[in-house]
């Protein structure tokens, strides 16, 4: 039960990271993907510092500082370059290929050996969410294609590596998420004053389209899925991935008036079966063999010899069988006659 929790709880965040298009697109300024992917970060992840009171110490300083690059840093100008480079939902397409990273990562860096279930769900989850997001479309753009790979590996390298490093001691997933986030948001500052110029001007629905992402979309997520890291495997993780594309369909369906067609609700079931079949078959630990041994087997054994008949030791007793009383009072008053009459003759 615990576990499903945790699995739940965890599948919150791409759900939510599945509503970004759409907030993006409805409420925010146009092509302003990094100043967007700032704004979601930076704050969110001080905010989350303030919160835990915590800075990194020692080694860490590198560490979140790499991990935020990685799943932030990085992440989001390659996703949003993808995004504006790639026909119809390629990008998606791409980063759906995630449980396939990670799986090869995780053998690679965990020693996790990759099962042929987790490589079939795998392929599952990307040829479901390819039938429904991408469209028709014309020749790929070679950049947007190695932008959105580049995005996919970026992400999938820092699951594993949150996975493999874990959090120092007494540091709980808020500071963790918190390090990251302001990292992240760091390396994105730079680059979006650069290549974007000064911040737009903000209405009221881009002020709340703003908040969204960076408390809900970002803080919460953000918080959510590396606590999930940490309770489950890096590839129970990251098969929790196509939820996002496909929140984002359901939301341009619902709220949009976008259709789906039967090969999209096709892909979409896929899709889905794929995500909880990358949730099954988790390794059995030492401590669930022990708690699940019953009848027979689990009863203390007495020593038997070759008879069958307990071992009697020396210095114990056993109880006496039912009529044994009876029996050994008549051979003690046989006894006692027979040494009376030794007794007479004697004298």
């Amino acid at each position: 039960m615990k576990r499903s929790a945790t699995v739940l709880l965890t599948a919150l965040a791409p759900v939510s990271w599945g509503t970004t298009y759409a907030v993006t697109t409805e409420f925010l300024p146009a092509d302003r993907p990094l100043f967007t992917g700032l704004l979601r970060a930076l704050p969110a992840g001080l905010l989350l510092l303030a919160l835990a009171r915590v800075l990194p110490r020692g080694a860490w300083w590198w560490k979140a500082a790499v991990l935020g690059a990685l799943n932030i840093g990085a992440f989001f100008p390659l996703l949003f370059l993808s995004a504006y480079r790639l026909p119809g939902g390629m990008a998606a397409v791409v980063g759906s290929a995630g449980p396939l990273f990670v799986v090869g990562l995780s053998a690679l860096l965990l020693g996790q050996r990759a099962t042929p279930r987790s490589a079939l769900a795998g392929v599952a989850a990307a040829l479901g969410v390819s039938l429904v997001v991408l469209k028709a479309a014309g020749a790929l753009d070679l950049v947007g294609v190695l932008a959105a790979v580049a995005s996919t590996a970026s992400m999938s390298t820092g699951t594993v590596l949150t996975k493999k490093w874990g959090r120092p001691e007494g540091v709980g997933p808020l500071a963790l998420t918190g390090w990251q986030l302001t990292a992240g948001g760091l390396l994105i500052a730079p680059l979006a004053l650069l290549v974007e110029g000064a911040p737009p001007a903000l209405d009221a629905p881009a002020i709340g389209g703003y908040l969204y992402l960076a408390l809900g979309n970002t803080a919460v997520s953000y918080w959510l899925w590396f606590r999930g890291i940490g309770q489950l495997t890096a590839t129970q993780v990251t098969f929790l991935g196509p939820l996002s594309p496909l929140t984002a369909a359901v939301i341009g369906w619902a709220a949009l008036g976008q259709a789906l067609s039967p090969v999209q609700l096709a892909g979409m079931a896929l899709a889905f079966g794929a995500t909880v079949a990358g949730q099954l078959g988790g390794e059995r630990t030492r401590a669930d063999v022990s708690t699940d041994v019953t009848g027979p087997a689990s009863r203390p054994r007495t020593p038997r010899d070759g008879g069958g008949t307990p071992r009697r030791t020396r210095g114990t007793r056993t109880a006496p069988r039912p009529g044994r009383a009876a029996h050994d009072g008549v051979t003690e008053r046989r006894r006692t006659s027979r040494l009376h009459g030794q007794s007479g003759a004697n004298s």
